[in-house]
Protein backbone atom coordinates (compact mmCIF):
# COMPACT_ATOMS: atom_id res chain seq x y z
CA UNK A 1 0.00 0.00 0.00
CA UNK A 2 2.65 2.49 0.99
CA UNK A 3 4.61 1.74 -2.00
CA UNK A 4 2.33 3.61 -3.95
CA UNK A 5 1.64 7.48 -3.77
CA UNK A 6 -1.68 7.32 -3.70
CA UNK A 7 -1.42 4.38 -1.43
CA UNK A 8 0.40 6.54 0.90
CA UNK A 9 -2.19 9.41 0.41
CA UNK A 10 -4.95 7.02 1.46
CA UNK A 11 -2.97 6.20 4.49
CA UNK A 12 -2.83 9.91 5.74
CA UNK A 13 -6.14 11.02 4.43
CA UNK A 14 -7.59 8.41 6.53
CA UNK A 15 -6.15 9.47 9.67
CA UNK A 16 -6.55 13.02 8.99
CA UNK A 17 -10.66 11.73 8.57
CA UNK A 18 -10.57 10.07 11.86
CA UNK A 19 -8.97 13.13 13.48
CA UNK A 20 -11.64 15.50 12.30
CA UNK A 21 -14.17 13.20 13.59
CA UNK A 22 -12.71 12.84 16.57
CA UNK A 23 -12.21 17.01 17.27
CA UNK A 24 -15.85 17.29 16.21
CA UNK A 25 -17.81 14.44 17.92
CA UNK A 26 -15.56 14.37 21.11
CA UNK A 27 -13.02 17.17 21.94
CA UNK A 28 -15.38 19.70 21.05
CA UNK A 29 -18.53 17.91 22.73
CA UNK A 30 -15.61 17.89 25.67
CA UNK A 31 -15.03 21.31 26.14
CA UNK A 32 -18.35 23.38 25.11
CA UNK A 33 -20.31 21.02 27.32
CA UNK A 34 -18.27 19.88 29.65
CA UNK A 35 -15.98 22.84 29.95
CA UNK A 36 -12.48 20.75 29.32
CA UNK A 37 -10.75 23.61 27.08
CA UNK A 38 -7.96 21.05 26.60
CA UNK A 39 -9.37 18.34 24.65
CA UNK A 40 -10.00 20.84 22.11
CA UNK A 41 -6.25 22.41 22.34
CA UNK A 42 -4.44 18.99 22.40
CA UNK A 43 -6.76 17.31 19.37
CA UNK A 44 -6.67 20.21 17.81
CA UNK A 45 -3.06 20.82 17.67
CA UNK A 46 -2.71 16.69 16.45
CA UNK A 47 -5.54 17.23 13.72
CA UNK A 48 -3.42 20.63 12.54
CA UNK A 49 -0.04 18.53 12.21
CA UNK A 50 -1.55 15.32 10.51
CA UNK A 51 -3.68 17.84 7.87
CA UNK A 52 0.06 18.90 7.16
CA UNK A 53 1.49 15.54 6.52
CA UNK A 54 -2.19 14.86 4.43
CA UNK A 55 -1.35 18.03 2.28
CA UNK A 56 2.26 16.91 1.92
CA UNK A 57 0.58 13.62 0.24
CA UNK A 58 -1.78 15.32 -1.92
CA UNK A 59 1.17 17.14 -3.26
CA UNK A 60 3.25 13.83 -3.35
CA UNK A 61 0.72 12.49 -4.84
CA UNK A 62 0.07 14.94 -7.81
CA UNK A 63 4.23 14.85 -8.28
CA UNK A 64 4.44 11.37 -8.80
CA UNK A 65 1.58 10.08 -10.81
CA UNK A 66 0.81 13.62 -12.40
CA UNK A 67 -2.83 13.69 -12.12
CA UNK A 68 -5.40 16.22 -12.73
CA UNK A 69 -5.69 19.32 -11.20
CA UNK A 70 -9.15 18.35 -9.91
CA UNK A 71 -8.34 15.22 -7.81
CA UNK A 72 -6.00 17.03 -5.95
CA UNK A 73 -8.37 19.90 -5.16
CA UNK A 74 -11.15 17.84 -4.14
CA UNK A 75 -8.77 15.29 -1.84
CA UNK A 76 -8.10 19.02 -0.63
CA UNK A 77 -11.82 19.76 -0.02
CA UNK A 78 -12.54 16.51 1.51
CA UNK A 79 -10.42 17.32 4.64
CA UNK A 80 -12.78 19.32 5.57
CA UNK A 81 -16.09 17.51 4.80
CA UNK A 82 -16.55 15.02 8.22
CA UNK A 83 -16.44 11.85 6.44
CA UNK A 84 -15.01 12.90 3.68
CA UNK A 85 -11.61 11.00 3.65
CA UNK A 86 -13.28 7.61 3.55
CA UNK A 87 -15.50 8.67 1.20
CA UNK A 88 -12.51 9.29 -1.39
CA UNK A 89 -10.93 6.36 0.05
CA UNK A 90 -13.03 4.58 -1.68
CA UNK A 91 -12.75 6.21 -4.80
CA UNK A 92 -8.88 5.97 -4.56
CA UNK A 93 -8.75 2.70 -4.50
CA UNK A 94 -10.65 1.84 -7.50
CA UNK A 95 -8.09 4.43 -9.20
CA UNK A 96 -5.25 3.03 -7.75
CA UNK A 97 -3.82 0.78 -10.08
CA UNK A 98 -4.51 2.65 -13.13
CA UNK A 99 -1.76 5.03 -12.04
CA UNK A 100 1.45 4.70 -12.99
CA UNK A 101 4.03 5.78 -10.88
CA UNK A 102 6.43 8.52 -12.81
CA UNK A 103 10.34 9.11 -11.72
CA UNK A 104 10.50 12.05 -9.26
CA UNK A 105 11.85 15.30 -10.39
CA UNK A 106 13.32 16.86 -7.34
CA UNK A 107 12.82 20.41 -8.72
CA UNK A 108 9.42 20.07 -7.20
CA UNK A 109 10.88 19.93 -3.45
CA UNK A 110 11.98 23.23 -4.25
CA UNK A 111 8.36 24.36 -5.40
CA UNK A 112 7.41 23.05 -1.98
CA UNK A 113 10.05 24.90 -0.30
CA UNK A 114 8.71 28.16 -1.70
CA UNK A 115 5.22 27.04 -0.78
CA UNK A 116 6.26 26.74 2.65
CA UNK A 117 7.81 30.18 3.10
CA UNK A 118 5.09 31.61 1.67
CA UNK A 119 2.46 29.76 3.90
CA UNK A 120 4.37 30.78 6.71
CA UNK A 121 4.09 34.35 5.63
CA UNK A 122 0.39 34.08 5.11
CA UNK A 123 -0.51 32.13 7.85
CA UNK A 124 0.53 34.94 10.05
CA UNK A 125 -2.34 37.34 8.63
CA UNK A 126 -5.04 36.64 10.27
CA UNK A 127 -3.39 36.00 13.71
CA UNK A 128 -0.92 38.54 14.64
CA UNK A 129 -2.30 41.19 15.26
CA UNK A 130 -4.99 39.71 17.53
CA UNK A 131 -2.55 38.06 19.55
CA UNK A 132 -0.32 40.90 19.94
CA UNK A 133 -3.51 42.49 21.70
CA UNK A 134 -4.10 39.65 24.04
CA UNK A 135 -0.57 40.17 25.45
CA UNK A 136 -2.09 44.03 25.89
CA UNK A 137 -0.15 45.44 23.05
CA UNK A 138 -1.32 49.02 21.73
CA UNK A 139 -2.43 49.33 18.52
CA UNK A 140 0.76 50.95 17.73
CA UNK A 141 2.78 48.15 19.34
CA UNK A 142 0.42 45.63 17.46
CA UNK A 143 1.26 47.24 13.98
CA UNK A 144 4.69 46.97 15.02
CA UNK A 145 4.65 43.67 15.69
CA UNK A 146 2.67 42.57 12.14
CA UNK A 147 5.57 45.13 10.42
CA UNK A 148 8.49 43.55 12.11
CA UNK A 149 8.45 40.62 10.20
CA UNK A 150 8.64 42.33 6.86
CA UNK A 151 11.32 44.89 8.32
CA UNK A 152 13.88 42.18 9.73
CA UNK A 153 12.67 39.57 6.57
CA UNK A 154 14.54 42.59 4.03
CA UNK A 155 18.00 42.33 5.91
CA UNK A 156 17.76 38.10 5.95
CA UNK A 157 16.80 38.51 2.16
CA UNK A 158 19.68 40.39 1.04
CA UNK A 159 22.13 38.66 3.27
CA UNK A 160 20.32 35.06 1.53
CA UNK A 161 21.69 36.38 -1.88
CA UNK A 162 25.22 37.17 -0.70
CA UNK A 163 25.81 33.62 0.77
CA UNK A 164 24.12 32.18 -1.58
CA UNK A 165 26.83 33.42 -4.18
CA UNK A 166 29.03 32.79 -1.98
CA UNK A 167 28.68 29.41 -1.14
CA UNK A 168 25.53 27.48 -2.46
CA UNK A 169 21.64 27.32 -2.62
CA UNK A 170 21.68 23.81 -0.78
CA UNK A 171 22.81 25.29 1.95
CA UNK A 172 20.90 28.71 2.33
CA UNK A 173 18.13 26.86 1.89
CA UNK A 174 18.91 24.50 4.74
CA UNK A 175 19.65 26.82 6.92
CA UNK A 176 16.85 28.40 6.47
CA UNK A 177 14.37 26.01 6.96
CA UNK A 178 15.60 24.81 10.19
CA UNK A 179 16.04 28.57 11.38
CA UNK A 180 12.96 29.14 10.51
CA UNK A 181 11.17 25.89 11.95
CA UNK A 182 12.74 26.40 15.09
CA UNK A 183 12.26 30.02 15.27
CA UNK A 184 8.55 29.33 14.65
CA UNK A 185 8.73 27.20 18.34
CA UNK A 186 9.48 30.24 20.15
CA UNK A 187 6.02 31.99 19.81
CA UNK A 188 5.15 29.56 22.82
CA UNK A 189 7.75 31.12 25.14
CA UNK A 190 6.23 34.65 24.50
CA UNK A 191 4.63 36.05 27.71
CA UNK A 192 5.05 39.74 26.90
CA UNK A 193 4.95 42.48 24.22
CA UNK A 194 8.80 42.92 23.99
CA UNK A 195 9.39 39.31 23.62
CA UNK A 196 7.46 39.12 21.07
CA UNK A 197 9.10 41.94 18.96
CA UNK A 198 11.95 40.60 19.65
CA UNK A 199 10.80 37.08 18.45
CA UNK A 200 9.09 38.58 15.12
CA UNK A 201 12.50 40.27 14.36
CA UNK A 202 14.70 37.11 14.67
CA UNK A 203 11.72 34.94 12.68
CA UNK A 204 11.29 37.77 9.91
CA UNK A 205 14.86 37.34 9.68
CA UNK A 206 15.70 33.88 9.44
CA UNK A 207 12.60 33.42 7.03
CA UNK A 208 14.34 35.93 4.74
CA UNK A 209 16.97 33.28 3.83
CA UNK A 210 14.80 30.82 2.04
CA UNK A 211 12.82 32.51 -0.70
CA UNK A 212 16.19 34.12 -2.51
CA UNK A 213 18.33 31.09 -2.03
CA UNK A 214 15.03 29.00 -3.25
CA UNK A 215 14.36 30.83 -6.81
CA UNK A 216 18.48 30.98 -7.55
CA UNK A 217 18.02 27.39 -7.41
CA UNK A 218 15.28 27.27 -9.54
CA UNK A 219 16.19 30.01 -11.65
CA UNK A 220 19.66 27.81 -12.31
CA UNK A 221 18.09 25.02 -13.29
CA UNK A 222 15.83 25.90 -15.70
CA UNK A 223 16.10 26.01 -18.99
CA UNK A 224 16.14 28.94 -20.62
CA UNK A 225 13.39 28.44 -22.95
CA UNK A 226 11.46 27.27 -19.64
CA UNK A 227 12.06 29.98 -17.40
CA UNK A 228 8.65 31.48 -17.37
CA UNK A 229 7.21 28.28 -17.54
CA UNK A 230 8.44 27.57 -14.47
CA UNK A 231 8.20 30.58 -13.03
CA UNK A 232 4.54 30.99 -13.50
CA UNK A 233 4.44 27.10 -11.49
CA UNK A 234 6.37 28.55 -8.21
CA UNK A 235 3.56 31.64 -8.58
CA UNK A 236 0.89 28.72 -8.57
CA UNK A 237 2.91 27.82 -4.81
CA UNK A 238 2.76 31.17 -3.89
CA UNK A 239 -1.00 31.88 -4.54
CA UNK A 240 -1.75 28.67 -3.13
CA UNK A 241 -0.23 29.35 0.13
CA UNK A 242 -1.84 32.95 0.23
CA UNK A 243 -5.10 31.46 -0.36
CA UNK A 244 -4.34 28.15 2.35
CA UNK A 245 -2.17 30.10 4.90
CA UNK A 246 -5.17 32.76 6.39
CA UNK A 247 -7.81 30.04 6.02
CA UNK A 248 -5.45 27.60 8.02
CA UNK A 249 -4.19 29.76 10.48
CA UNK A 250 -7.61 31.36 11.37
CA UNK A 251 -9.93 28.04 11.88
CA UNK A 252 -7.48 26.49 13.95
CA UNK A 253 -5.83 29.35 15.78
CA UNK A 254 -10.43 29.79 16.74
CA UNK A 255 -9.96 26.37 17.94
CA UNK A 256 -6.60 26.19 19.78
CA UNK A 257 -4.19 28.64 19.97
CA UNK A 258 -1.90 31.14 18.09
CA UNK A 259 1.59 29.34 19.33
CA UNK A 260 -0.06 25.96 18.50
CA UNK A 261 -0.60 27.31 14.55
CA UNK A 262 2.64 28.02 14.52
CA UNK A 263 3.84 24.65 16.12
CA UNK A 264 2.10 23.17 13.29
CA UNK A 265 3.88 25.21 10.87
CA UNK A 266 7.41 24.42 12.91
CA UNK A 267 7.20 20.92 12.27
CA UNK A 268 6.02 20.62 9.09
CA UNK A 269 8.94 22.81 8.29
CA UNK A 270 11.79 20.31 10.52
CA UNK A 271 10.16 17.62 7.58
CA UNK A 272 10.99 19.65 4.79
CA UNK A 273 14.16 20.22 5.78
CA UNK A 274 14.84 16.26 6.33
CA UNK A 275 13.52 15.87 3.13
CA UNK A 276 15.28 18.25 1.06
CA UNK A 277 18.56 17.31 2.94
CA UNK A 278 17.41 13.51 1.66
CA UNK A 279 16.52 13.91 -1.88
CA UNK A 280 19.28 16.64 -3.14
CA UNK A 281 22.18 15.30 -1.26
CA UNK A 282 22.80 13.01 -3.49
CA UNK A 283 23.33 15.95 -6.16
CA UNK A 284 26.63 17.08 -4.46
CA UNK A 285 28.47 17.88 -7.32
CA UNK A 286 26.22 19.60 -9.16
CA UNK A 287 24.60 22.35 -5.82
CA UNK A 288 27.34 21.89 -3.15
CA UNK A 289 30.11 23.14 -5.39
CA UNK A 290 31.74 26.11 -4.14
CA UNK A 291 31.83 28.60 -6.11
CA UNK A 292 34.30 31.02 -6.58
CA UNK A 293 33.40 34.35 -5.00
CA UNK A 294 32.62 37.25 -7.76
CA UNK A 295 32.54 40.41 -6.55
CA UNK A 296 31.17 43.39 -8.65
CA UNK A 297 30.59 46.89 -7.31
CA UNK A 298 27.03 47.71 -6.05
CA UNK A 299 26.50 50.74 -8.06
CA UNK A 300 27.25 48.42 -11.39
CA UNK A 301 25.31 46.27 -9.99
CA UNK A 302 22.06 48.68 -9.80
CA UNK A 303 22.62 50.11 -12.67
CA UNK A 304 21.64 47.19 -15.04
CA UNK A 305 18.75 48.15 -16.65
CA UNK A 306 17.28 44.95 -16.79
CA UNK A 307 17.67 44.19 -12.69
CA UNK A 308 16.01 47.31 -11.60
CA UNK A 309 12.97 46.55 -14.03
CA UNK A 310 12.63 43.57 -11.95
CA UNK A 311 13.20 45.73 -8.62
CA UNK A 312 10.92 48.19 -9.25
CA UNK A 313 8.24 46.01 -10.77
CA UNK A 314 8.92 43.73 -7.56
CA UNK A 315 8.23 46.75 -5.31
CA UNK A 316 5.01 48.08 -7.31
CA UNK A 317 3.99 44.71 -6.92
CA UNK A 318 4.15 44.63 -3.14
CA UNK A 319 3.41 47.87 -2.90
CA UNK A 320 -0.20 47.48 -4.82
CA UNK A 321 -0.50 44.39 -2.21
CA UNK A 322 0.26 46.49 1.04
CA UNK A 323 -2.63 49.60 -0.06
CA UNK A 324 -4.90 46.37 -1.03
CA UNK A 325 -4.02 44.68 2.41
CA UNK A 326 -4.86 47.82 3.81
CA UNK A 327 -7.81 49.32 2.39
CA UNK A 328 -9.96 46.96 1.33
CA UNK A 329 -11.03 45.87 4.36
CA UNK A 330 -11.99 49.29 5.39
CA UNK A 331 -14.11 49.72 1.81
CA UNK A 332 -16.15 46.59 2.48
CA UNK A 333 -16.68 48.01 5.79
CA UNK A 334 -17.96 50.90 4.45
CA UNK A 335 -20.74 49.27 1.73
CA UNK A 336 -22.23 48.29 4.65
CA UNK A 337 -20.82 44.64 4.01
CA UNK A 338 -20.32 41.66 6.52
CA UNK A 339 -16.00 41.84 7.10
CA UNK A 340 -16.09 38.19 5.56
CA UNK A 341 -16.10 39.63 1.95
CA UNK A 342 -12.52 40.86 1.97
CA UNK A 343 -11.05 37.86 3.25
CA UNK A 344 -13.19 36.00 -0.01
CA UNK A 345 -12.50 38.73 -1.95
CA UNK A 346 -9.00 37.80 -1.67
CA UNK A 347 -9.40 34.28 -1.83
CA UNK A 348 -11.09 34.97 -5.67
CA UNK A 349 -7.77 37.28 -6.53
CA UNK A 350 -5.40 34.67 -5.57
CA UNK A 351 -7.75 31.62 -7.15
CA UNK A 352 -7.46 33.90 -10.15
CA UNK A 353 -4.22 33.92 -10.17
CA UNK A 354 -3.27 30.02 -9.59
CA UNK A 355 -5.71 29.27 -12.24
CA UNK A 356 -3.71 31.66 -14.91
CA UNK A 357 -0.11 29.92 -13.51
CA UNK A 358 -1.57 26.34 -13.89
CA UNK A 359 -3.59 26.20 -16.82
CA UNK A 360 -2.15 26.45 -20.52
CA UNK A 361 -2.06 29.86 -19.95
CA UNK A 362 1.52 29.91 -18.54
CA UNK A 363 2.99 29.34 -21.93
CA UNK A 364 2.43 33.20 -22.54
CA UNK A 365 5.31 33.74 -20.01
CA UNK A 366 7.66 32.19 -22.64
CA UNK A 367 6.26 33.59 -25.96
CA UNK A 368 6.09 36.99 -25.20
CA UNK A 369 8.63 39.52 -24.47
CA UNK A 370 8.42 39.40 -20.37
CA UNK A 371 8.62 43.01 -20.46
CA UNK A 372 5.47 42.97 -22.09
CA UNK A 373 3.54 40.60 -20.18
CA UNK A 374 5.12 42.83 -17.02
CA UNK A 375 3.79 45.98 -18.44
CA UNK A 376 0.06 44.45 -19.28
CA UNK A 377 0.21 42.62 -15.55
CA UNK A 378 1.07 45.98 -13.51
CA UNK A 379 -1.51 48.12 -15.75
CA UNK A 380 -4.27 45.32 -14.64
CA UNK A 381 -3.77 45.55 -10.99
CA UNK A 382 -3.92 49.33 -11.49
CA UNK A 383 -7.59 48.82 -13.08
CA UNK A 384 -8.30 46.69 -10.74
CA UNK A 385 -7.45 49.33 -8.22
CA UNK A 386 -9.74 51.63 -9.88
CA UNK A 387 -12.71 49.60 -10.18
CA UNK A 388 -12.65 48.53 -6.96
CA UNK A 389 -12.89 52.30 -6.28
CA UNK A 390 -15.96 52.45 -8.16
CA UNK A 391 -17.28 49.46 -6.79
CA UNK A 392 -20.91 49.62 -4.33
CA UNK A 393 -21.99 46.27 -5.17
CA UNK A 394 -20.52 42.48 -4.49
CA UNK A 395 -20.47 41.54 -7.95
CA UNK A 396 -18.45 44.54 -8.79
CA UNK A 397 -15.76 43.88 -6.35
CA UNK A 398 -15.33 40.29 -7.15
CA UNK A 399 -14.93 41.72 -10.93
CA UNK A 400 -12.34 43.76 -10.03
CA UNK A 401 -10.26 41.46 -7.92
CA UNK A 402 -10.69 38.65 -10.70
CA UNK A 403 -9.19 41.53 -13.43
CA UNK A 404 -6.13 42.27 -10.43
CA UNK A 405 -5.33 38.31 -9.81
CA UNK A 406 -4.83 38.37 -13.77
CA UNK A 407 -2.73 41.60 -13.58
CA UNK A 408 -0.72 39.77 -10.35
CA UNK A 409 -0.57 36.57 -12.45
CA UNK A 410 1.24 38.32 -15.54
CA UNK A 411 3.61 40.14 -13.36
CA UNK A 412 4.99 37.64 -11.29
CA UNK A 413 6.49 35.18 -13.51
CA UNK A 414 7.47 38.20 -16.08
CA UNK A 415 9.71 40.05 -13.04
CA UNK A 416 11.57 36.31 -12.50
CA UNK A 417 11.71 36.21 -16.14
CA UNK A 418 13.34 39.68 -16.20
CA UNK A 419 15.52 38.80 -13.61
CA UNK A 420 17.37 35.67 -14.76
CA UNK A 421 17.66 36.89 -18.25
CA UNK A 422 19.68 40.10 -16.66
CA UNK A 423 21.88 37.99 -14.12
CA UNK A 424 24.61 35.74 -14.73
CA UNK A 425 24.50 32.12 -12.47
CA UNK A 426 27.79 33.71 -10.61
CA UNK A 427 25.26 36.66 -9.18
CA UNK A 428 22.08 35.26 -9.37
CA UNK A 429 22.05 34.79 -5.62
CA UNK A 430 22.81 38.69 -4.70
CA UNK A 431 20.33 39.41 -7.49
CA UNK A 432 17.65 37.72 -5.74
CA UNK A 433 18.05 38.98 -2.34
CA UNK A 434 18.05 42.42 -3.28
CA UNK A 435 14.68 41.22 -5.31
CA UNK A 436 12.86 40.51 -2.66
CA UNK A 437 14.31 42.53 -0.17
CA UNK A 438 11.96 45.63 -2.25
CA UNK A 439 9.24 43.01 -2.02
CA UNK A 440 9.24 43.47 1.33
CA UNK A 441 9.97 47.42 1.12
CA UNK A 442 6.75 47.37 -0.91
CA UNK A 443 4.42 46.12 1.32
CA UNK A 444 5.53 48.63 4.07
CA UNK A 445 5.63 51.60 1.63
CA UNK A 446 2.43 51.00 0.31
CA UNK A 447 0.35 50.70 3.70
CA UNK A 448 2.15 53.13 5.42
CA UNK A 449 1.99 56.17 2.29
CA UNK A 450 -1.85 55.55 2.11
CA UNK A 451 -2.60 55.96 6.01
CA UNK A 452 -0.37 58.48 5.94
CA UNK A 453 -1.90 61.00 2.74
CA UNK A 454 -4.87 62.71 3.67
CA UNK A 455 -7.20 60.86 1.49
CA UNK A 456 -10.36 58.55 1.85
CA UNK A 457 -10.68 54.71 1.35
CA UNK A 458 -11.92 55.73 -2.71
CA UNK A 459 -9.01 58.37 -3.01
CA UNK A 460 -6.74 55.47 -2.07
CA UNK A 461 -7.51 52.88 -4.11
CA UNK A 462 -7.62 55.93 -7.17
CA UNK A 463 -3.74 56.87 -6.43
CA UNK A 464 -2.57 53.63 -6.02
CA UNK A 465 -4.16 52.73 -9.99
CA UNK A 466 -2.80 55.71 -11.02
CA UNK A 467 0.59 55.17 -9.61
CA UNK A 468 0.48 51.24 -11.08
CA UNK A 469 -0.82 52.65 -14.52
CA UNK A 470 1.77 55.34 -14.87
CA UNK A 471 4.33 52.68 -13.91
CA UNK A 472 3.40 50.19 -16.53
CA UNK A 473 3.43 53.60 -19.10
CA UNK A 474 7.03 54.14 -18.10
CA UNK A 475 8.29 50.10 -18.78
CA UNK A 476 6.38 50.50 -22.06
CA UNK A 477 8.75 53.67 -22.63
CA UNK A 478 11.79 52.81 -21.60
CA UNK A 479 11.73 49.43 -23.53
CA UNK A 480 10.30 51.04 -26.83
CA UNK A 481 13.28 53.60 -26.52
CA UNK A 482 16.00 50.77 -25.91
CA UNK A 483 14.35 48.85 -28.97
CA UNK A 484 14.93 52.19 -30.96
CA UNK A 485 18.57 53.16 -29.80
CA UNK A 486 19.56 49.63 -30.80
CA UNK A 487 17.89 49.39 -34.53
CA UNK A 488 19.54 52.72 -34.87
CA UNK A 489 22.97 51.60 -33.45
CA UNK A 490 22.56 48.54 -36.24
CA UNK A 491 21.54 50.78 -38.84
CA UNK A 492 24.67 52.87 -38.28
Amino acid sequence: MFRHPIGILRAAGMLDGLSLLILLLIAMPLKYMGGIDAAVRIVGSLHGIIFVGYAAAIIYAAIRIQWSIVWSLVAFLAAFIPFGNFILDIKLKKVQASYEVKPFNTIYLIYCVVFFSFFDLFSQLPVMSTFAESLGASPLVAGLAVGMYSFSNTFGNILSGVLTDRRNPFIILLTGLFMTSGALLLYGVIQDTTTLLIIRFIHGFVGGLIVPAAFTYLANSSEGQKRGKNSAISGAFVGIAAIVGPAFSGIMASRTSVPSVFAVVAISGFLLTIIVYIALKSKAPVIRKKKAAVRIPLRTFFMNKGIMTAYSGAFFLMFSQGCLAYLLPLHVQSLGFDSRLSGTLMSMFGVVAVLVFILPTNRIFDKVSPIYTLSLGICLMGAGQLFISQGHSSMILYAALSCYGIGFALLFPSLNSVLIDATTEDIRGKAYGYFYAFFSLGVVAGSALIGWLPTDVIGGFIITGVILISYSALVLIVSRSKVAIAKHQQEN
